[in-house]
């Protein structure tokens, strides 16, 4: 609950927080940029760790650490502070995730197993369903500073309790891919950086395509280490199983969407719509509820339904949301946002219910630490391309539309596409001459709206394409006999 509450909270209280600060677009796109860039890249060196040293300790000490940058993060009076804490954060998230989902997965087999991992699914789903309407009560009430106070509370809490967890681990693991971790870390961070600049410099400058370069330099440099080393970090040999690339897959074509509604969708509502945090908070309850509650029955559901029907199905679900919601204008009622937004959660919460337990299932049991891992760096490393990479669309195409539809603000058009985006059109009026300000409001709305039109059409799309994959590629047998593996000795019955 803890970890979604760290992404969907800053989420709406980041229009307030830039302008306490007094910070830049750029910089405040680092407070979700840096947090999903380090999380990313950890967990994969997180299931390692996890499963030489120890799941428990693996877990308390993410926790503790993500407890710490908490409080930096409430207390800081810059956000150049907030994005580093933000970073480290990510790292201890990754701790947290990894070993709590390998914990899980030794702890529980075949049945047992799928409801502990529809419970972990409805725990996500009541921190992403909770957060945008806690975080604009908060931000509303009193400051943006709540909404990572809150985040040191119920970490503390979640600490003095998992110390009762039993440990355990791998004991054919011997030592962590540092060389791996490395450049992988290195090559989702560039990307990152990639996405910021373009919409900063323009695509095509040498900032952009060297952070770029560097990306795709460091990602193959990833490939030949795990291909050389003797303990990779990222086993290879799993993905000799298509349903295991499917299933690892599956947060681009699920999370990938959700995240951007959650991440764009209270700025859009606050910027454009005019609306107040708690507000923002309240639109998204059609879409954030059915995430907390479909996971609870999901579970179950997945003993008697194949799983690659459920998981179609609910890319399915995705994607006929995601078209539905090209009927968004910044005018739009609750009553009207209700029904996309409850198709596309209900999509997102049946998947979360099994994706997890998928993930883990398709592997020895043994193994448990580096699936989880590989499945939570897909997931994540989604998200945060999807955080990054919207940013980049949305204030592309708005910047876009604002000069086809008023070259008479050209001089202001790229300050307004970028704050439209974080859900600061009015800031960004006070450099329009005041005889303009109203027309330069309506087109910024305008732009930001159409942006979002086209950021729908093609999450519905990709989600389109999940479904099919996912339904024509995934053998739920290969599911059941990892299943079924003795935990013992990490090998199939005999």
């Amino acid at each position: 609950m803890t970890l979604p509450l760290t992404v969907t909270g800053p989420a709406v209280a980041l229009s307030d927080m830039a302008a306490d600060l007094g910070s830049s677009v750029a910089a405040a796109q680092w407070v979700q940029n840096a947090y999903g860039v380090t999380f990313a890249a950890c967990l994969l060196a997180a299931g390692g760790l996890a499963d030489r040293f120890g799941r428990r300790r693996v877990l308390l000490s993410g926790l503790m650490v993500f407890c710490l940058m908490s409080v930096v993060c409430t207390v800081a009076s810059s956000m150049l502070l907030i994005d580093i804490a933000r970073a480290v954060q990510g790292i201890g998230a990754a701790g947290v995730l990894t070993s709590g989902a390998a914990i899980l997965a030794a702890s529980f087999q075949g049945p047992a197993r799928a409801q502990a991992f529809g419970v972990l699914g409805g725990s996500f789903g009541c921190g992403l369903a909770l957060g945008p309407l806690t975080a604009g009560a908060l931000v509303s009430a009193g400051s943006w500073r709540a909404v990572f106070f809150v985040n040191v509370v119920i970490g503390l809490v979640v600490l003095a309790l998992a110390r009762f967890i039993p440990e355990s681990r791998n004991p054919a693991a011997t030592k962590v891919d540092w060389g791996g971790a490395a450049t992988f870390s290195g090559s989702l961070g560039l990307l990152a950086l990639t996405f910021v600049e373009g919409p900063e410099s323009g695509w095509v400058t040498l900032p952009t395509l060297g952070a770029l370069a560097g990306s795709v330099a460091l990602m193959a440099a990833f490939a030949v280490v795990e291909l050389r080393v003797a303990h990779p970090m990222f086993d290879l040999s799993l993905f000799r199983r298509p349903t295991f690339i499917v299933v690892v897959c599956q947060p681009f074509t699920i999370t990938f969407g959700f995240v951007v509604l959650l991440v764009y969708l209270p700025p859009y509502f606050q910027g454009a719509g005019g609306h107040s945090a708690t507000e923002a908070g309240a639109l998204l309850l059609p879409l954030t509820v059915p995430v907390f509650l479909v996971p609870l029955v999901a579970g179950r559901i997945a003993a008697k339904v194949p799983l690659r029907v459920m998981l179609a199905a609910s890319s399915t679900l995705i994607a006929a949301g995601s078209l539905w919601l090209m009927t968004l204008r910044p005018d739009s009622s609750w009553a009207e946002l209700a029904g996309p937004l409850l198709v596309f959660g209900i999509g997102v919460g049946s998947a979360f219910g099994v994706m997890d337990n998928a993930a883990v299932s398709v592997a020895p049991v043994e193994r448990a630490g580096m699936a989880s891992g590989i499945f939570n760096t897909m997931r994540i490393t989604g998200e945060s391309v999807a955080i990054a990479g919207a940013a980049a669309l949305l204030a592309s195409l708005t910047l876009r539309d604002l000069n086809d539809r008023a070259p008479a603000l050209s001089g202001n058009a790229r300050a307004l596409a970028g704050e439209a985006t974080q859900g600061r059109i009015e800031g960004a009026l006070d450099a329009v001459p005041a005889d303009r300000r109203e027309f330069a409001l309506d087109a910024a709305a305008h732009g930001l709206t159409s942006a979002m039109h086209t950021v729908f059409l093609v999450l519905a799309v990709l989600a389109l394409l999940g479904a099919i994959t996912t339904y024509a590629v995934i053998r739920d047998r290969e599911l059941d006999d990892s299943a079924s593996t003795d935990p013992q000795q990490g090998k199939e019955p005999q």
